[in-house]
């Protein structure tokens, strides 16, 4: 593509705006003389005379006037491109709605790598109980606990939840009968199921009745029951994944089995937005997390 100098027809363009080569100079920051200069190699290369020069006045040409809207337009979409690139560039963000205890117990421990894998991106969270609505934009994905369905999203399966006996070692536990002595600690679903971890149904798994299933703490949060547990106040069943700082850190232990399975944790977005790529590249990390913790060797129970 043979075209002339860029400078040569931005200095025509701006003349031509406000058929002032004065006016134009201040607007590109040079002197009258260049813009005087540029125009007339603009007019050597093209063969043709784009403004008829007048005392404290130029005119464009019927060449001029044919040429001017072209460019005008032309250095328009330049900037307005630019600009768009630009703005996208330094706004690469990503809202993510998290259940509150997710957020506590396993995406807040793990954001550092996330960062240092990916420092172009900042990272919002929007932390609460209630489902949002991601068709509105509000958010661009959210983690959601659940079977579903999720109808008109996309949904990514991160992991599935896994609920085992966890308590302080200081209890001493050792067999799943030793739990009848102690006092048992519960969580307070919003959307109890068939899936929902309870003392019942572990029980049942476990092939023992006789456990004190009344009285003792019920939390609403995931993270105050482990805390409760922690603290030696009682035996909670809970999400190893979420516990997984705990356990590694001997503050928790696993005392056995059995497990049991409940829904799965997963990425819900339109599919559609401006964060899209930013939206994959959070899946695709939370699946390389998900591995490595998973490389931990399985504790008793299994």
């Amino acid at each position: 593509m043979s075209l002339p100098p860029l400078a040569a027809l931005r200095a025509f363009e701006a003349a031509a705006r406000h058929q002032s080569f004065k006016k134009a100079a201040a607007e590109i920051a040079v002197t009258p003389t260049a813009i005087s200069h540029q125009i007339r190699l603009l007019e050597e290369t093209l063969g043709i005379r784009l403004f008829d020069r007048r005392p404290r006045q130029v005119v464009l040409t019927p060449a001029g006037h044919e040429l001017f809207p072209v460019l005008r337009d032309g250095f328009a979409s330049f900037a307005l491109a630019i600009d768009h690139v630009g703005q996208r560039t330094k706004t690469r963000s990503l809202t993510v709605s998290v259940l509150p205890s997710f957020a506590a117990k396993w995406l807040l421990p793990r954001l550092p790598r996330f960062q240092a894998e990916h420092p172009d991106i900042h990272l919002r969270l929007h932390t609460s109980p209630e489902v949002v609505d991601l068709p509105s934009g509000v958010v661009d994905a959210a983690i959601r606990y659940g079977a579903g369905p999720y109808r008109g999203l996309v949904a990514q399966t991160m992991f599935q939840e896994r609920f085992v006996p966890l308590c302080s070692p200081m209890l001493g536990l050792k067999h799943p009968e030793d739990l009848k002595d102690c006092a048992l600690l519960h969580l307070d679903w919003l959307r109890p199921d068939d899936q929902t971890p309870t003392w019942e149904r572990w029980g049942s798994a476990a092939g023992i009745s006789g456990l004190k299933l009344s009285g003792g703490f019920t939390f609403s949060d995931d993270a105050h029951a482990i805390q409760a547990a922690i603290a030696g106040q009682g035996v909670v069943l809970a999400s190893r994944e979420l516990a997984r700082a705990e356990l590694d850190g001997g503050l928790l232990v696993q005392p056995f089995g059995p497990v049991i399975e409940g829904h799965t944790y997963n990425l819900v977005h339109t599919g559609r937005g401006d964060h899209r790529a930013e939206v994959e590249v959070f899946g695709n990390w939370i699946v390389s997390e998900i591995a490595r913790s998973q490389e931990h060797s399985k504790p008793a129970g299994d």
